[in-house]
Formats: C-alpha cells, structure tokens, sequence
C-alpha cells in the first residue's frame, strides 16, 4: 500500500515468549487493519465495492470493536453489556449503517475497545477460564482460546480488507 502507518506495524519477537507472542500478533493484526483504512474519506470507508457482499472497511472496524467487546469482556470476565451495533431485528447491524457514520467515531469506538480488551487481558493467566460461556456454543474459553480466536478473527478480516481496499483505490500490500 502506498500509505504510511503499515510501516508503523509491530512485528513480534521470533523467539518470545507465548504471551507476549499472542499479544504481539493481535496487536500486529490490529495495526493491520487501522492501515488498510487509513487515507480514504469516509465515503470510501462505507462503500462495498464487492457486490453482492455488503462488507465495507467501515463495517469490519465495527465488527471488530463487537468481536473485542464480546470476547474480553463478556465471555472472559462476564460482563452483561449491551451490543455496540447488533440487534435483535439486525444481526449484521456492525456492517448495516447509515451515511452519519463516521471513520472518527469508529475508530474512536474500535479503539476504545482495543484498550478495555487488553485491560480485561492484563496480568491475567493464559489459563483462566472465562465467567461466561459463549452465546453460539455454550462453552467456557480459556483466555489462551480467546487469543487465538482473536487473531483468527482479525486474519481472515484483514484478507477481506485487502481486497476491499484494492478495489476502492488500487492500493495492495502485505
């Protein structure tokens, strides 16, 4: 990509240690996908350029911020939140907005997210079982799962970005 903050993205240590290696590539993937956003106006935040998909940048900043929310926070430490974006009546509501949305109030959304993830993270063990289980399969996580799932999670997204991101104005990187 031609823009600036991909170079700004943290590798992890080769040869870390298995927390800071998880930390380490959640944050790399987090980074990732601030950089296939950065540079557009918001209206090509919001476009979905892949018909028939409704995938936009937009939307998978805003499902990210649901996914770290549900996650961190109301598997591992069984807070009872409610949703940023989903709804009953919309189950997709992270990638269903109107034109009011705005890249300042996701990414400000998103962030806000990213640390209170980490803050429910910190100084706990790769052991700990979450509080809650999950709504989809009914089991309890460990926080090394979550981890795991996470990057997942942002891997795939971020291969989704990429083409978004191609398509809207030409720009590919790694």
């Amino acid at each position: 990509m031609t823009t600036s903050s991909g170079s700004h993205r943290t590798e992890p240590a080769t040869t870390a240690a298995e927390r800071e290696m998880l930390d380490g590539w959640l944050d790399y993937h987090r980074q990732t996908l601030l950089w296939k956003c950065e540079g557009l106006r918001d209206e090509e935040l919001r476009s979905t350029p892949l018909a028939p998909s409704e995938l936009s940048l937009l939307g998978l900043v805003r499902h990210m911020a649901e996914v770290e929310r549900y996650w961190f926070r109301e598997i591992m430490l069984g807070e009872d939140l409610p949703e940023l974006y989903v709804t009953d009546e919309d189950r997709d509501g992270d990638f269903h907005f109107t034109e009011a949305a705005t890249w300042a109030e996701t990414e400000r959304e998103w962030r806000a997210e990213v640390e209170l993830a980490r803050r429910a993270a910190a100084g706990r063990s790769l052991d700990l079982r979450s509080r809650a289980e999950s709504h989809h399969r009914g089991e309890v996580f460990s926080l090394r799962w979550v981890y795991t799932h996470m990057i997942e999670e942002y891997a795939r997204h971020n291969g989704h970005a990429d083409l978004l991101r191609e398509h809207i104005d030409g720009a590919t990187g790694e």
